[in-house]
């Protein structure tokens, strides 16, 4: 008998997705305009740059947190799988827990830029301090408090947590990852506000904090709008229950728990913006968010390639460093030149952030997609060039006498980074989303099956008047011209093949558009491949930028963007070939065979898992019968 609970159809599913989404466009994209075949390189150069104002409190508290930083025994964070007491006062002590939150509320004030290159620093002492700090402030209570909360909310919660009170953001369900419509979790109406009842599964740092943002459910009613809404809850409120602390394979410090709300009643005045904006304040504070977790990328790369330059120098086989034989050279020059096109990436997306003259959506979800993809191969790679020592951990190397370097560390730690708000998979259709909104936008209810025949053909007129003004543009561009974008130097080049590249990608989603009309939106391999070329595009055009900028105090970055742009070019190249040449249909309808167990010969013959347990535990309502597990840890001293 199936256990299976009826849930919402694809097709409305897909609805509340789409009604979450910003759809106003008031401030220009780069990212958006590439996709549209139009490489933008003015609204990303010249490079910009955070007020003197800005620089100075930045590298300020930069020259304050490095030393402690030093301080920071990550080894023993990760022997204990726990972040000790200790730390959190030393960091809740230089204000690391409100870096962007105002000066007027307790908080430091840092831009965008400067909060990323410290989550870079304190990230390199061990993943768990970066993913901490993070988990905080890009999605718990101080970013969407900062930006969605009223008055009275922010004078209330933002001093507690830039003084040290750690948050946490609970969306996430035992049966619900990325399609909202599933959301269980719901918010009763009641006489004051509203009881609480769910699961939330994920939650890092929910065993250690005082306040959650917590997405829950009220029901439509007379009235009253309803949907899936956003409050700020006390943790210590009656009601909730930290049911486990999960572990994982990596990040073994982070806190992350199962937690349990049990008609857990939280006041009117704790609704953050307003009845049905929980998706919509999710998304919003994630175009930001996502930042932190690229940085945290950057600070395991740039670990990597100092590891793998001092090793590959030093170890000699066959006579020659191991770093001068062609089968390593070649992996250490892909992590020097992709660390530094991933910092351009970063510094680039946290520069539009703080000028605030973009919408930086698009760009923000290629460097969360790019950055984790590329640090996860950049550590992979240090793993085989350091060969059986990079699958060694570093307590066993040093109990060897040799020094101990956390390569194995770093691959379990960096892997969930591909996971983190938003899957590779899921990013690649947010993105692609907005790579095809145009084409939406002009020709939705020719593809609509539920138009009527004037809406179609309504669209008809309006797509030919759009594509007649819009496909000549692809033919020819600057791109062509031999002289172009000279004030590049010697890497102009690499700019007229961005920007040939941008038209020719824009064309191909054209194609594409012609071809699957409305299942086009089921074409997620092929849309996945665009997402990439994009990804490539901006990363070219971002360190071709950083390097024009810092030509003259670091002339050896124009060799390494020069270095990067000719990778991502055979990467491109690769990936153009496979949008139109692949296997896809032929995948997708093998996989439908495995799924429906025709294939399940070929897991004999070993020891299955043990079926002790469903796939997928639905949450249920109702009290807990676990005993709470969270942790206490120091809290700061100061009155609010």
């Amino acid at each position: 008998m199936s256990t299976t609970k009826t849930g919402p159809t694809e097709r409305e599913a897909r609805k509340v997705a789409e009604a979450a989404r910003e759809t106003e466009w008031t401030k220009p994209s780069f990212g958006k305009e590439l996709f549209l075949g139009r490489l933008r390189l003015d609204l990303v150069d010249p490079w910009p740059s955070n007020s003197p104002e800005q620089v100075a409190a930045g590298e300020a508290f930069l020259e304050r947190l490095r030393p402690y930083v030093e301080t920071i025994d990550g080894a023993a964070i990760e022997r204990e799988a726990s972040i000790p007491d200790d730390v959190f006062s030393g960091l809740a002590e230089l204000g690391a827990f409100g870096m962007k939150l105002p000066t007027k509320y307790g908080g430091l004030g840092l831009s965008h830029l400067y909060y990323c290159k410290a989550l870079t620093l304190a990230g390199s002492a061990n993943g768990s301090i970066g993913t901490l700090l993070s988990a905080h402030q890009s999605i718990g209570v101080p970013q969407p408090v900062k930006m969605f909360g009223n008055d009275e909310q922010k004078q209330k919660y933002l001093p507690r947590v830039a003084a040290g009170e750690v948050s946490a953001f609970l969306l996430t369900e035992p049966d619900v990852g990325s399609d909202p419509a599933r959301l269980g979790t719901s918010a009763t109406p009641v006489e004051g506000g509203y009881l609480l009842n769910g699961v939330k599964l994920w939650a890092t740092n929910g065993p250690i904090s005082t306040l959650l943002v917590v997405m829950a459910r009220v029901p439509k009613s007379e009235g009253r709008r309803g949907g899936i809404t956003a409050f700020v809850v006390e943790a210590d409120s009656p009601g909730i229950t930290v049911e486990s602390r999960n572990a994982f394979m990596g990040l073994r410090g982070i806190e992350n728990s199962v937690t349990r709300f049990h008609d857990v009643f939280v006041p009117d005045e704790n609704v953050l913006g307003a009845e049905g904006r929980g998706l919509k304040i999710a998304l919003t504070t994630l175009n930001t968010g996502r930042l932190s977790l690229p940085a945290m990328c950057v600070a395991s790369s740039k670990w990597c390639l100092n590891v793998a330059r001092g090793w590959a120098a030093e170890r000699v086989q066959w006579g020659r460093p191991v770093g001068r034989h062609e089968a390593l050279s070649t992996k250490i020059s892909f992590i020097a030149a992709t660390t530094y096109a991933m910092e351009a990436m970063v510094d680039l997306c946290c520069l539009l952030a703080d000028d605030d003259a973009n919408d930086i959506r698009i760009e923000a979800a290629l460097l969360k997609l790019y950055a984790s993809e590329m640090a996860w191969k950049i550590a992979d790679d240090l793993v085989q060039i350091r060969g059986g020592r990079g699958f060694e951990t570093a307590d066993s190397q040093r109990a060897r006498g040799e020094r101990g370097l956390e390569a194995e560390q770093v691959l379990r730690d960096l892997r969930i980074m591909r996971i983190f708000e938003g899957s590779t998979e899921i990013m690649h259709l947010l993105i692609a989303r907005e790579a095809v909104d145009a084409h939406l936008a002009v020709a939705g209810d020719i593809i609509d099956p539920d138009a009527s025949r004037d809406d179609k053909l309504k669209a008809v007129a309006k797509a030919g008047a759009f594509y007649a003004g819009w496909l000549p543009t692809l033919v020819a561009g600057k791109g062509q011209v031999p002289n172009a974008y000279a004030d590049f130097g010697p890497l102009a080049h690499q700019l007229r093949y961005v920007e040939r590249t941008t038209r020719k990608l824009a064309r191909s989603i054209f194609y594409g558009m012609g071809r699957w009309q409305g299942a086009m939106e089921r074409k997620q391999a092929f849309l996945g491949r665009v997402v990439d070329i994009g990804a490539e595009l901006f990363a070219m055009t971002a360190a071709c930028g950083r390097a024009k900028a810092e030509r003259q105090s670091r002339p050896g970055g124009v060799q390494l963007a020069d270095l990067f742009c000719d990778q991502a070019r055979v990467r491109i190249g690769a990936l153009f070939t496979a949008l139109w040449s692949n296997t896809d249909d032929a995948d997708d309808a093998a996989a439908k065979d495995v799924l429906a167990g025709q294939y399940a010969f070929v897991e004999s013959g070993i020891k299955l898992p043990a079926d002790d347990g469903p796939w997928v535990s639905p949450a249920e309502p109702g009290p807990s019968s676990k005993p709470d597990v969270r942790r206490v840890v120091p809290r700061p001293s100061v009155e609010y």
